[in-house]
């Protein structure tokens, strides 16, 4: 129940990021944008927080920190390129 709790507390602070953002960039404009710009924020952070805390999200490989066995072990890790001239 924790975890669910501190999930749905992740969305929503990108969520709030996301549509300060866009409101800001929208108010530059008009009124309507800067509402515009607050929805279209805020699905994009949220958007962003589910893709970051999915254990198969995006950013996974980024936050795992640790090398892949299946890199390391690769036949071609290394490998150069010798051009000849002929």
């Amino acid at each position: 129940m924790k975890s669910r709790i501190k999930g749905a507390l992740s969305r929503a602070k990108y969520a709030a990021v996301g549509a300060a953002v866009g409101a800001a960039i929208g108010g530059l404009v008009s009124r309507n944008a800067a509402s515009t710009g607050g929805a279209l924020g805020g699905l994009a952070g949220a958007t962003l927080a589910d893709l970051r805390s999915g254990a198969d999200g995006v950013f996974a490989e980024f936050r795992s920190g640790g090398d892949d066995s299946e890199e390391a072990d690769s036949d071609d890790a290394g490998a150069t390129i010798e051009l000849t001239d002929e």
